[in-house]
């Protein structure tokens, strides 16, 4: 069988909670954030991504097995590629949705003989990488902060253990913005030219619509769990308010919200719908637009507030997590 292999949090790079690209400051109480600029060599990288040759090693990230179904298929059984999956997703809360999508994903990734790197629940880590992001939209900069993270941590793991290229399937999503998966792995790879590592990002067009209709037939025919957020706590809050308003039922956790049972894949075409264009499209204008709610960044500002004020009178120690009994 597929071997399994752990990667402790310990074997990871020390800075990945340390924003590389952006910088945060206080105006006025306020939060900006610096212009994140694409030099000309980023720019030239997301054109200049030939198609790996056959028996190449690639590192593929995952972030789920819905996203890693037919870019499994593409890699390995039309392009003869050598691949190993990555599981490295720390912005997944909670721990238990976490865990049900790294499950399923080692399970596709044995049934088809495929190396799975299973890397620690690093979310410490990535809270305190997302800090003063906590109000920004879906596709804000916390989104690139997060793809930043994710795939330092892979292209670290792909130059130490001798990938040629890596990729994510975060590429594959419509709920992504495919100009910021992207960026983030050509200045993953770039991390490493100074230090002499032929390590290239593959950037490819995953999302084509035949590729699109496949992504939903493999999670039929598998019957996967269909997790309805992104992953992140910010994401399924945003999720919750936009649902409430559209008046569909609130996400549930690892499909366990009482009298609802879990959710998976069943049906293509309808899978398909509530993940169209459109759909997609108009969660990001609402939540552009504060849904609806020109004073939701505020009341979200003074809420943050009240509750850290609480919770530090709650805490026997600021250092030590497992002081903390409450």
């Amino acid at each position: 069988m597929v071997g399994v292999t752990k990667l402790e949090v310990a074997a990871m790079p020390g800075d990945r909670d340390v924003l590389k690209y952006v910088q945060l400051r206080y105006d006025n109480d306020e939060l900006v954030c610096t212009t994140d600029e694409v030099n000309e060599e980023e720019n030239f990288l997301f054109d200049c991504t030939p198609t790996p040759p056959p028996r190449s090693k690639v590192l593929l990230h995952s972030c789920c097995a819905p996203c890693s179904g037919a870019m499994v298929e593409e890699m390995r059984y039309l392009m003869d590629l050598d691949i190993t999956i990555f599981f490295y997703n720390p912005n997944i809360h909670p721990k238990k949705e976490y865990e049900i999508r790294k499950e399923e994903n080692i399970k596709y990734a044995i049934k088809h003989g495929i190396p799975f790197v299973d890397c620690d629940y690093d979310s410490e880590a990535w809270f305190k990488r997302m800090i003063g992001f906590e109000l920004e939209p879906e596709r804000g900069i916390r989104c690139s902060a997060c793809f930043d993270m994710r795939m330092e941590v892979t292209a670290a793991y792909a130059a130490e253990h001798g990938f040629s290229y890596f990729t994510t399937t975060n590429a594959t999503s419509r709920w992504k913005d495919e100009h910021q998966v992207n960026l983030s792995g050509v200045r993953a790879a770039l991390l490493y030219k100074d230090k002499g590592v032929p390590l290239k990002f593959w950037v490819y067009n995953w999302r084509t619509d035949a590729m699109t209709r496949r992504k939903y037939q493999v999670s039929v025919d598998e019957k996967f769990y269909k997790q309805e957020y992104c992953g992140c706590s910010y994401s399924l809050r945003d999720s919750n308010i936009w649902r409430a308003q559209q008046g569909i039922p609130k996400v549930k956790i690892g499909g366990d919200t009482a009298g609802l049972g879990t959710r998976y894949f069943e049906n293509v075409d309808a899978d398909e719908a509530e993940e169209s264009q459109q759909v997609v499209d108009a969660f990001f204008k609402d939540a552009n637009d504060h849904f609806g709610d020109a004073k939701r960044p505020q009341k979200y500002k003074l809420a943050l507030q009240k509750s850290s004020a609480v919770f530090a009178d709650r805490q026997k120690s600021a250092d030590n997590v497992d002081a903390n009994n409450w």
